[in-house]
Formats: structure tokens, sequence, C-alpha cells
């Protein structure tokens, strides 16, 4: 009595995003996209915050003095992290958009320390919200294709029974 067309579990649904799928390769191509993503994330954030950071004739004055480069050293490492364990979900199970969150978390992590310089602890507490964020994201993952797997052997068993 549902109206609703069924699909195979190899094809594509209407309603299913294309990159919503298993991401599986060689380790070569992983470590692309954390690379890739990584960069995309921190040359955002750099983007969005160089009126911070600039000259005062571009914008406001700087919002805090000091180096810069510690800040986008650490939100590359800290962005090759949350990408690595996005990217390794996505080999196992379909993640849905994993590149638009890495690229998002560390944009914006990037751009608020650039712009606001905090000590080491307070970036430390960002990551972790960050790790965090990436944690409840690949665990939706895990729990959706957890759930597909059952429904699937479910249907199976009552298919041959």
């Amino acid at each position: 009595m549902n109206d609703l067309p069924e699909y195979s579990a190899g094809s594509v649904g209407p309603d299913d995003s294309e990159d919503a799928e298993v991401r599986p390769g060689p380790l070569w191509r992983h470590a692309a996209w954390v690379a890739a993503v990584t960069a995309a994330g921190v040359a955002l954030g750099w983007g969005g915050a160089l009126f911070r950071i600039g000259p005062e004739e571009f914008g406001l004055p700087p919002a805090a003095p000091g180096a810069l480069w510690p800040y986008l050293l650490a939100w590359t490492a800290i962005g090759l992290a949350l990408a690595a364990i996005l990217r390794c979900v996505a080999a196992k199970v379909p993640v849905y958009e994993p590149e638009t969150a890495a690229i998002g978390l560390v944009m914006i992590g990037t751009r608020l320390t650039l712009g606001w310089r905090p000590e080491p602890l307070e970036v430390a507490g960002l990551a972790a919200v960050g790790l965090l964020l990436v944690a409840v994201w690949c665990a939706v993952a895990l729990r959706g294709a957890a759930v597909v797997r059952r429904t699937d052997g479910a249907s199976r068993a009552r298919g041959t029974a």
C-alpha cells in the first residue's frame, strides 16, 4: 500500500544525493582529498579575515597584534585531522557532503582565530568543538548505514522465509 517507488540497494533514488555515497579508492586519493579540503578551508578562512589582518585602509584596524603563521599552521593541522576522520568514515559508509563539513569547520576556525588571535588553550577548545561536530556528523552516517543494513537484512529474511 505504499505509493512510493521502491529502489534497489544499488540504484539512486530521487531524494538521494550523488554526494552521499561510499568513497573507496587508493590511499593517495584519500590523502589528496584531505589535503585539498584542508587547503580550501584555510584559504577561505584567511580570505575572510583579510579585512581584519590587513592594513587599516582596507577595513578595520587589526583586531590583535601578533604573527599569523602559528594560527594558519594550527588550523592546517586541525583541518587535516578533521578531514581525515571524515574521509575515513566516508570510505566505509555514505556520508552526506563530507567536504562541506570539513571546509566549513576549518574556514570558520581559521577566520575566528586570525581576527581574534586567541591563546593556545582557546585554539585547542575550538579544535575540540570541531572534533565534536565531526564526530556527530560521522555518528549520524554510521547510524544511518546500520539502520539500512538492518532493514535490508530483515527484508531479505522475510523474502526467503
